[in-house]
């Protein structure tokens, strides 16, 4: 093993613990990886950052924004008011939602393709008196499998298909994917509807907020009297004085007859005012010596007792998504008060209300808010945070042009990629575009939808795969392969990588994966005197099936709080639904792709 060999394997080894530690965040880590195989030199420094005008990046952030598109016009919205249909069974529930999420996540994103019928399951298992536990890791699950059907449907298949461009010349087609991954599909689909939904841990329904959250037990009415320092002064200077002894949410003001809801904290105090207030005795106790205040006659009282009820105010509940700016920031550094009217009243991790002061907490993905705000600040806010309501949509009145534009557009990108008149990078861009041209979606909105933090992972990482290649060090480890299966059939080699790129993308992001052992992959193919097909197909196939963990995918990682999963309960369908693949998958590959 030579020093760059031994200098990209200790990177990599480096990299793969921070992103299982997960204390920093992956596209963070790959940058610096990057940054120390470039600065060794092993990586020429002209070419250092390369990978971000890769046509797999360009191509990830394309369809990323098309599947904005898509949502915008409404037309999984339109799909999704039809699951009503699906009658109480658990059974006719669970086999309608992830056939849909299923056939949506082919075509789109699939953490978006999730992100849009999540509610639709939960309310669907409100109206059945049943836990959301039984239907949200099947439409995980169901969103994982169908993104395997289509070169879009998931960031691992893009990123193969630019290595089979690479070592062949020429790349797989948007339906090259289809034979293999329709038939582990169909057949994972089969098993969630008969029998991995019965596999799932029963948990309370952890996404209503009787169970997730204690809101509105201790509130209380507070007066400015003419004596209080702060009178004439803002609520921000209050806050600001007792920050480090009160945990203090504002509920509303009173002036007069004048109710306002979530005031800001720049609004100046008057002589008789009255604040609602949440909080509890010790942060109470503290705002009135600190502040000067004094309770009204209605003192500590429940919500419906109040002199100034807030019948204007709503709550919601709303999952933190990937792609949110709130991830690893904390509330009270958006100012959501002074931009929507909104507090944040609660936060759930992984099925429990957190304790801790939420001024100082840092968020992550797939941690619950729970929300009080106006009806006029809370859409805003959810948009513009990039938060999942969980609750069902209501009916929206989405015209029927917007619909066919949208599909006609993506419909004309998908037939110029499989006619190979333009590569996917440039039909998907110019179908990002052209929704954005006619108005399915604003210029903002086409920037939010792009999850730039895979963009750096992605960016960063290949020229990192680039450098284990160059090394040797893919061919060492392909060489390790092929003396396992030495003497073996090629079933056996493929089942072997498959199964190791299976685990790791359970380990860390799925992208990630993809581009560490793609150019295993290869190495084994050459090594074996075999063609480089089956090999790419068996890594796109295990970067894009983690069943076992919440962190190896988005799509786990988003319904483990609503579900109130834990870590272990994935396992429990996941191992028997990933034995499945690797049954179906290796044939199915060796049928397709024969080596």
């Amino acid at each position: 093993m030579n020093g760059d060999q031994a200098l990209v394997f200790a990177v990599l080894g480096g990299a793969m613990v921070l992103f299982v530690w997960g204390r920093w965040r992956y596209d963070v880590v790959a940058l610096f990886a990057l940054l120390i195989v470039a600065v060794a030199g092993v990586v020429p420094a002209e070419q250092a950052f390369a990978g971000f005008g890769h046509a797999a990046v360009v191509t990830v952030a394309a369809v990323l924004v098309v599947s904005r598109g898509l949502e915008r016009a409404g037309v999984v919205d339109a799909l999704a008011r039809a699951l009503a249909r699906a009658g109480t069974s658990p059974t006719a529930q669970v086999a309608t939602l992830t056939l849909v999420v299923a056939v949506c996540s082919g075509f789109m994103n699939n953490v978006g393709a999730l992100a849009l019928l999540m509610p639709v399951a939960i309310w669907m298992s409100r109206q059945a008196g049943r836990s959301p536990s039984l239907l949200l890791m099947p439409l995980a699950f169901g969103s994982l499998l169908g993104g395997t059907m289509t070169l879009i449907g998931t960031p691992p298949n893009i990123i193969i298909a630019a290595f089979r461009q690479e070592a062949t010349g020429s790349a797989f087609g948007m339906f090259d994917f289809l034979p293999v991954g329709g038939g582990i599909t169909l057949a994972g689909l089969v098993f969630i509807a008969l029998l991995g939904w019965r596999l799932t841990a029963r948990r309370d329904d952890a996404s209503s907020p009787q169970h997730l959250f204690e809101v509105g037990g201790y509130m209380a009415e507070v007066r400015v009297p003419p004596a209080s320092q702060y009178s004439e002064r803002t609520l921000h200077d209050l806050l600001a004085a007792v920050e480090k002894e009160a945990d203090v949410v504002v509920l509303g003001h009173a002036r007069g007859e004048k109710w306002t809801p979530a005031p800001s904290t720049f609004h100046v105090w008057r002589p008789g005012d009255v604040l609602t207030l949440e909080a509890d005795a010790d942060s109470l106790r503290a705002l009135l010596e600190v502040g000067g205040l004094e309770l009204t006659a209605n003192g500590a009282v429940h919500p419906e007792d109040l002199a100034h009820p807030p019948e204007e105010l709503q709550l919601m509940e709303a999952v933190v998504a990937p792609s949110s700016p709130l991830v690893g920031r904390t509330t009270s550094s958006l100012d959501l008060r002074e931009r929507f009217g909104v507090n944040v009243l609660g936060v759930a991790r992984q099925g429990h209300q957190l304790r801790r002061r939420l001024g100082q907490l840092q968020l992550e993905v797939g941690d619950i808010l729970l929300l009080q705000g106006g009806e006029a600040g809370l859409r805003p806010a959810l948009a513009s945070l990039g938060l999942l309501p969980l609750e069902a949509r209501g009916v929206t009145l989405t015209r029927r042009r917007r619909i066919a534009t949208a599909l006609t557009i993506f419909g004309a990108a998908l037939a110029l990629v499989g006619a190979g008149v333009l590569s996917p990078a440039l039909a998907l861009t110019a179908a990002a575009g052209a929704m954005v041209l006619l108005r399915l979606l604003s210029l903002a909105d086409a920037y939010d939808s792009i999850d730039w933090g895979v963009v750096v992972l992605l960016g960063a990482m290949i020229p990192i795969g680039q450098a284990l290649e160059s090394t040797g060090g893919a061919a060492s480890i392909a060489h390790h392969l092929l003396e396992l299966g030495r003497g073996s059939s090629p079933a056996v080699t493929l089942s072997l990588l498959m199964g190791a790129t299976m685990l790791l993308t359970n380990l860390i992001n799925n992208a990630a994966a993809a581009v560490l052992m793609g150019p295993i992959a290869i190495s084994v193919a050459h090594g074996s005197s075999s063609s480089v097909d089956p090999f790419l197909m068996g890594v796109a196939v295990g970067a894009s099936c983690a069943f076992l963990t919440p962190i190896g995918q988005q799509s786990n990682t988003l319904v483990m709080a609503p579900g109130g999963y834990r870590f272990g309960d994935y396992w429990r369908m996941g191992l028997p639904l990933s034995l499945l693949v690797m049954a179906l998958g290796v044939p199915l590959i060796l049928w397709a792709w024969p080596p």
